[in-house]
């Protein structure tokens, strides 16, 4: 089975999907938004790309795939089938026995019909009448009639019939969901139709009939494509959170194929957590994902806000907008606000994770913590202290800071032994509080107020000192680590990245560099600044106590990186070049404005791929024939049959070096030359010359002329002898010697003496 797929660059690649190889490559030349194949057109693929010299018009070409020698193929035979198509693949479909195909766009349909020539349009009212919207979202048809079915914006599903003729056209309408519908589906026979939309629920419509449907509820978030298999067993479902399931024919979940979810917006950051070492941010509406960076899969979704969401538009719903977590990972703080911008809703939340449930449990719920939303929090890390030391800082929009300690439970039913409460509230100069940040040994917390940056003592809760830097409000804060920890960093939004002494209270040096992000590593000085600049962004790693940094990387990528996030590593990597030592004890991630996850390697894919896993990359990438797997298993068990016997492994040169093998073993069967053509080569190949013996061969032929020597003369022995190729011994990693005609006469006394009176010993 092969696979076809287009991309942006231009390119229609050929691939043997089950081995993982691409095996031709058709230049276009266009951007390709779109792509369709159909089964009677093996030679012919369809491709939605741009009009040439029109904005936003796009065109349903066909494209011819010729025939060639070669990876690399032109594409270029193009013919226009359609005019003013749809930019997305749903929006496109092809009839029963791809007589015909369908186009939709805004509130117009078109039918062109292949043999005949024929271009049919019809067209909806634009008018929202009563809540309707008949703008088109997605289009099929249906396997075995004349049946098209097509989803619009208000909700409904329009079948169309007799669409052959312009003005004797039908349809009737099939109405549940309550939003667009994102995509159609048929089965195999026509029998049922799938739809689904922004509701999360997949429908099932039988016989076309709004009073026979069945649901699929729950599926966790809005579905965007629906996949039927080929033989109808199965159907898959596609989600806005980055998750496939996989659903049976009577309706039942089957399972979920899930990575890292993506989420409408990560207000949460980038959090580690201490204990796992996983990724935290926000995952479904109302839920934290810990998300395993090793083995690329979802740990567990923590529910913080306890709420079903309703997937409607314009609806104000409570969300997760802020979290963190305590320097060994057994408390979480999590703030969760309501969407009005006014007068919000606003819950601070302390969970214990319990060893027992393997889970956090909810400790306290502090309603209304501030009076204006929350911008930042952050315990102080001071793991050595434990518990007893925790201290919670919060800072809002309502121009104060307020720090939260615990306290023991005075309450005789609660089932807990402590719980939180405010202990200290500050404020400057009535100025909003935008950042908070602890010191490395918890002494010192800083918070920013607008312009100002304030430090703090963090047991008397006195003000000890003020930083500022004109114009533009501080963006970021930290403190350095470890030897670096007299210093304390900030960015401002006007394009300023300042470092201050802590010891001398003045500005130790400052750049005009516009830092979205300012990351410090935790185990280590060094400090990650994100820059975004001409609409790319760039890398500066560096020390607070040196002016110029250790690594720069321009140009990272086109996205705008919003969050960072430096994970410990289980073990120091060894690193050999000197630009990435600051990457040893920590790996960074960056997530972007596109909720890519990136990462920084040290090293080339070359170099990340050992010798071993190479040979494994390689072997995975071949196709598997039954010659392939028989052969391979004949050699592993010689090989293994020659261990037990004490033999040395030789490998044969030639065989290795045998093209036709190669050939036959590692080209794919469909581009192979016929069978009589290969014989000859392939049995030639296996054959061993004179000259290239093993060294078995060599060895019995040594026994049978030393068996010989009775009857030969000595030149006729040492003729023999020269005779014998070197070549088997090179293999060995030694070089034959030549003996003298008496050394040989004595070899051979030797070899006929009998030592069996050595047994007795």
């Amino acid at each position: 089975m092969q696979l076809y797929s287009s991309s942006l660059d231009g390119t229609i690649k050929l691939w043997d999907f089950m081995d993982g190889i691409p095996i031709k490559t058709f230049t276009v030349g266009s951007k390709l938004l779109a792509l369709y194949t159909l089964a009677s057109a093996e030679d012919t693929v369809f491709v939605v790309i741009p009009k040439k010299g029109e904005r936003d018009t796009f065109q349903l070409v066909s494209v011819k795939l010729t025939k060639g020698a070669g990876q690399d193929l032109e594409g270029k035979e193009l013919s226009v089938v359609l005019d003013g198509v749809g930019a997305s693949p749903k929006q496109i479909a092809f009839g029963r026995e791809d007589s015909y195909v369908v186009s939709v766009k805004d509130v117009d349909l078109q039918v062109y019909f292949f043999k005949r020539k024929l271009l049919n349009r019809f067209s909806l009212s634009t008018a929202k009448t009563k809540g309707g919207d008949n703008r088109f979202s997605c289009v099929v048809c249906h396997p075995t009639e004349d049946c098209i079915a097509t989803g619009h914006a208000d909700g409904k599903i329009r079948l169309w019939r007799n669409f052959h003729h312009k003005k004797a056209y039908t349809y009737s309408a099939l109405h549940w969901h309550h939003d667009t519908v994102m995509d159609l589906a048929y089965s195999l026979e026509g029998t049922r139709l799938l739809s689904g939309g922004v509701e999360s629920v997949l429908v099932q419509w039988h016989n076309e009939s709004s009073c026979q449907k069945d649901f699929l509820p729950r599926l966790g978030s809005p579905i965007e494509c629906i996949s039927m298999s080929s033989d109808g067993v199965l159907c898959c479902t596609l989600h806005t959170d980055n998750r496939i399931s996989i659903i049976n024919s009577n309706l039942r979940f089957s399972r979920s194929i899930q990575g890292l979810i993506k989420s409408r917006d990560v207000k949460t950051g980038l959090v580690v957590d201490p204990r796992t070492k996983a990724l935290v941010l926000n995952g479904e509406p109302g839920h934290l994902q810990f998300y395993s960076l090793q083995s690329d899969q979802q740990l567990f979704s923590l529910d913080i806000v306890q709420r079903q969401y309703i997937h409607q538009a314009g609806l104000k719903q409570s969300d997760l907008v802020k979290v963190a977590f305590s320097a060994r990972g057994t408390w979480l703080a999590t703030v969760e606000e309501s969407e009005e911008v006014a007068d919000p809703e606003l819950q601070l939340k302390l969970w214990f994770y319990s060893e027992e449930t393997q889970s956090f449990a909810l400790n306290t719920r502090i309603n209304t913590p501030h009076d204006n939303h929350i911008t930042d929090m952050c315990f102080r890390d001071m793991d050595e202290l434990g518990d007893d030391s925790l201290i919670l800082v919060t800072t809002g929009r309502d121009c104060v800071f307020k720090v939260w300690v615990m306290v023991e439970d005075s309450d005789p039913e609660a089932h807990q032994s402590v719980s939180w409460s405010c202990d200290f509230v500050g404020s400057y100069h009535n100025y909003q509080a935008t950042n908070c940040c602890f010191s490395e040994d918890g002494s010192l917390l800083a918070v920013s107020f607008e312009e100002t940056v304030t430090v703090w003592d963090s047991l008397t809760w006195d003000l000890k000192c003020t930083f500022c830097h004109p114009p533009g409000n501080i963006r970021n804060i930290c403190f350095g680590r470890l030897t670096c920890s007299k210093y304390l960093i900030g960015a401002t939004d006007y394009g300023f990245l300042c470092c201050w002494n802590l010891l001398t209270c003045a500005l130790e040096w400052s750049a005009h560099l516009n830092v979205v992000v300012l990351q410090p590593d935790p185990l280590s000085e060094h400090i990650a600044a994100v820059s975004w600049l001409s609409k790319e962004s760039s890398l500066f790693v560096f020390k607070p106590s040196e002016p110029w940094p250790v690594y720069i990387q321009r140009n990272l990528c086109k996205e705008k990186i919003l969050l960072a996030a430096f994970v410990p590593r289980d073990e120091p990597e060894m690193i050999s070049s000197e630009k990435y030592l600051w990457l040893r004890k920590s790996q960074l991630f960056f997530l972007t404005d596109t909720q890519e996850l990136m990462t920084l390697s040290t090293k080339s894919l070359e170099e990340r791929l050992t010798p071993s896993s190479k040979q494994l990359a390689v072997e995975e990438s071949l196709p598997v024939t039954p010659f392939s797997v028989l052969l391979g298993k004949h050699r592993r068990q010689q090989a293994q049959e020659d261990t037990d016997l004490g033999k040395p492994v030789v490998h044969n040169k030639q065989e290795q070096a045998s093209p036709a093998v190669k050939e036959l073993l590692h080209t794919p069967a469909h581009v192979l030359p016929s069978a009589s053509f290969l014989c000859t080569i392939f049995i030639n190949s296996l054959l061993i010359s004179k000259e290239s013996k093993s060294a078995e061969e060599v060895a019995d032929g040594v026994e049978m002329e030393s068996e010989k020597a009775e009857d030969e003369s000595d030149e006729e022995d040492v003729t023999a002898m020269e005779q014998e190729d070197t070549s088997h011994m090179e293999l060995l990693g030694e070089m034959t010697c030549k003996l003298s005609k008496a050394q040989e006469k004595e070899l051979r006394k030797i070899r006929k003496m009998d030592y069996s009176w050595i047994s007795a010993f």
